[in-house]
């Protein structure tokens, strides 16, 4: 799946994700909630390009989003 299974043509996931956490270093000064709020909207419209370009499907998407819903919430199944 797209999704769990991105391609590598310009760097790897780490690289990527060093990148990001890189950044939001740099947003130290807002509050962790406002931070959540906006990468929402940001998760928001990556994931609708991604539909909209058929780089996946809703039920990838749906999956996703359950997955990732999982894993933020596991500790308060433990």
């Amino acid at each position: 799946m797209a999704l769990q299974n991105p391609t590598a043509d310009d760097g790897t996931i780490e690289e990527c994700l060093d990148e990001i956490n890189d950044f939001v270093a740099t947003l130290g000064r807002y509050p962790p909630t406002m931070l959540a709020v906006a990468m929402r909207v940001h998760l928001e419209t990556l994931l609708r390009t991604l539909l909209e370009r058929d780089l996946c499907t809703r039920p990838e998407i749906r999956d996703f989003v359950k997955e990732l819903e999982r894993e933020a919430l596991q500790h308060d199944d433990s």
